[in-house]
């Protein structure tokens, strides 16, 4: 799995350095335990632990709870101290460094602006903090020498009145860094079928959408997602498999063969589905996931760190555990990072370079030849 603590493949090559697609990735689940104390210290807030690694400790095992509403209650915390223009801009902007810092290219960083308006923000001024700290995070990269594109998925709380009122906001800012919406929060009880209205706007406007379902629900939660939402991606899907259940109803059967013949992405967050019992039905282990069923079977699995911070892992370390598990190669990281772009809610002329650059990289690895560099050139950039 690693060399020296380093994420690897089994056979020892790295996973740092390769060319990555992060698309479900939570901003507030992603913050430094360090950031965290230290903004925490500003207002005046108690924390569990006060050391930034006692703290992350405190995230991983309290967010190891089995239950996905158990595991939301960690966002307390985190929400707490991203509440005012500059706490935005400091984590969106670490947040770009450290998707960087691991190899990744491109990412969708997902956040819910109306959980970030108690110390007098508006939403319009939520989205533009964090869009000026992805701007600061993209300069710095740049002056490093790394080119990176990252987008903003605008999120609604699926337990809350307010999906239109989001949506509205995801459109205002289509040309300002937001690059599809996303509903996400306890899915069992509050069906995508809520926010029907938000979905319908959406769509009349073109606006590409990505909905939580199948995480912590069942099939009749993706279909929702797909009828109802017009989903193009699934968050997490992963109770998808549960169609290949001996017992499967036929209509469970038409619905993952719909899934799969229209190539519709699934963003599986291994780590992530451990801690909040996603994958109990088939065991407790990495293993035991149905990743590797539906990546054998031809789906569009792709794979996300869901929450960095909670889960203590990065996108390197999820490929890194998925490898050991399915003994994957280079080849199996390179089509996951392809699944990965091909869904990426970019242009067409953008997202042919992302692949270009993606297959280029991948072919020559997988040819032995000179390792080519990581970098950025020809990625999609504005």
């Amino acid at each position: 799995m690693s060399i020296d603590g380093e994420p690897a493949l089994p056979d020892g090559t790295p996973l740092r350095p390769m060319p990555k697609v992060s698309l479900h990735d939570h901003l507030d689940g992603g913050l430094r335990p360090d950031t965290v104390v230290e903004l925490a210290e500003e207002i005046g807030l108690l924390l569990p632990a006060a050391e930034p690694s006692a703290l992350g400790e405190w995230f991983r095992t309290s967010a190891d709870s089995g239950s996905l509403p158990d595991y939301l209650k960690t966002f307390d915390v985190t929400l707490a101290v991203m509440q005012t223009a500059e706490q935005l801009a400091r984590v969106a902007r670490e947040a770009v460094l450290d998707l960087v810092e691991d190899g990744v290219v491109y990412a969708e960083l997902r956040w819910a602006p109306e959980q970030h308006l108690s110390r007098g923000l508006s939403l319009d001024a939520a989205v533009e903090a964090v869009q000026q700290g992805i701007e600061e995070g993209i300069a710095l990269a740049e002056a490093a020498g790394e080119v990176v594109w990252i987008g903003q998925l605008v999120t609604a709380m699926r337990q809350n009145q307010r999906s239109r009122e989001i949506a509205e906001l995801a459109l205002r800012h289509r040309e300002r860094g937001v690059v599809g919406f996303d509903i996400a929060g306890p899915e069992r009880g509050f069906p995508p079928s809520l926010h029907r209205e938000a979905f319908e706007l959406l769509s009349e406007a073109f606006f590409p959408v990505t909905v939580h379902a199948g995480e912590a629900d069942g099939l009749a939660s993706i279909r929702s997602a797909l009828r109802d939402g017009r989903a193009l991606r699934l968050g997490h899907g992963v109770n998808l498999a549960r169609a290949f259940a001996e017992d499967a109803a036929p209509q469970d059967v038409e619905l993952a063969n719909w899934v799969l013949d229209r190539g519709i992405a699934l963003e599986l967050c291994p780590s992530s589905n451990l801690q909040t019992g996603a994958i109990a039905h088939w065991g407790q282990g990495i293993a035991d996931h149905p990743f590797d069923l539906l990546y054998t079977l031809g789906y569009a699995v792709t794979v996300s760190p869901d929450n960095r911070l909670m889960s203590g892992t990065d996108l390197s370390t999820e490929l890194a555990r998925l490898a050991e598990a399915f003994d994957y190669d280079v080849q199996d990281i390179g089509d996951l990072q392809l699944n990965a772009a091909a869904a990426a809610f970019l242009p067409y002329d953008d997202r042919e370079e992302l692949l270009e650059h993606l297959s280029d990289y991948y072919e020559a690895l997988e040819e032995d030849d000179e390792e080519p560099d990581a970098g950025g050139q020809g990625l999609p950039g504005r």
